[in-house]
């Protein structure tokens, strides 16, 4: 009698067990075409106002024959009353619109800034100072008060730049002081002084770090605004005086030529349009990524 055979028994395959997952990886945040747009045409704007003869022939070059032409030939934009051609006047106009759009701006956020910080550090009588001084500035709309000022020093860019200056600064120094005043009152400022560093070691390193993220957006958003308010001041003629080429003025002297020519005012008032909504589509990214959202 034989005795069967039997197999060996082997243990089961055991499955290798999965690694713990790892941190959740950060959504890729991909740029919108709004966005994308705007950044491109800003880019335009600057390269035309640093470099307009890349891009269009002399802006002041008078040809009768061809006056009040529509867009079309070598004019892409027409011409206007004294037969200049518009797309140059509009390419080698973005120099003033811009220089004093941020230049002001620029101004006005180091201005404000000192302002602020003097406001948010200084003794109480200086605070209280600093502040009702900055009521007093924001009680009037910033035109109003870039009027003001253009009325005592007297029109031109530079003046203009000073007036729009004047007239943004306050609500530079309110965004720096309340930003100050809580970097301040924060725990490590806290242990800083305990541990004695000094006021100026402070502030450099603690203090304006931390106000230059909303400063800067701050300063982006106001960049629209000082474009509008110096092209206001040159549609009355108290910014860049004629003929230098400035969107503004270009309005300005296009309302009196809209029946023989319309497309005068489509094209500066365009440039003006364009330019502030692709700087606020900036500032707007810029203000939702510091907030940790999504912008929309």
């Amino acid at each position: 009698m034989t005795t069967p055979v039997t197999a060996p028994v082997t243990a089961p395959a055991t499955v290798p067990a999965a690694p713990p997952p790892g941190p959740p990886r950060p959504r890729r945040r991909v740029p919108r075409a709004g966005l994308v747009l705007a950044v491109a045409f800003f880019a335009l704007v600057c390269a035309a106002a640093a470099f307009p003869g890349l891009f269009a022939g002399p802006p002041n070059l008078v040809d009768p024959v061809v006056a009040l032409r529509g867009p079309g030939g070598g004019h892409p934009f027409g011409t206007d009353q004294l037969g200049r051609d518009v797309f140059a006047r509009v390419v080698h106009g973005a120099r003033a619109s811009l220089l004093v759009g941020l230049g002001s701006t620029l101004l006005a956020g180091v201005a404000g800034s000192a302002w602020g910080l003097l406001a948010a550090l200084g003794g109480r009588a200086v605070r209280e100072a600093a502040m009702r001084l900055a009521d007093i500035f924001l009680s009037f709309p910033s035109v109003l008060m870039a009027l003001l000022v253009i009325a005592v020093l007297g029109p031109g860019t530079g003046n203009a730049v000073v007036a729009i200056t004047i007239s943004l600064a306050p609500g530079f120094a309110r965004v720096v002081r309340v930003r100050a005043l809580v970097v301040r009152d924060s725990p490590y400022v806290r242990a800083a002084v305990n541990l004695g560093l000094r006021p100026g070691r402070i502030l450099r390193r603690h203090i304006v770090p931390n106000v230059l993220a909303p400063l800067l957006i701050l300063a982006t958003l106001n960049v629209g605004t000082a474009v509008i308010a110096g092209a206001s001041l040159s549609f009355l003629g108290l910014g860049p005086q004629p003929p230098d080429p400035e969107w503004g003025s270009m309005l300005a002297q296009s309302r009196n030529y809209l029946d023989a020519g319309w497309t005068l005012a489509i094209f500066p008032g365009g440039a003006i349009t364009l330019t502030v909504m692709s700087v606020t589509i900036i500032g707007r990214e810029l203000q939702a990524r510091y907030e940790g959202r999504e912008s929309r």
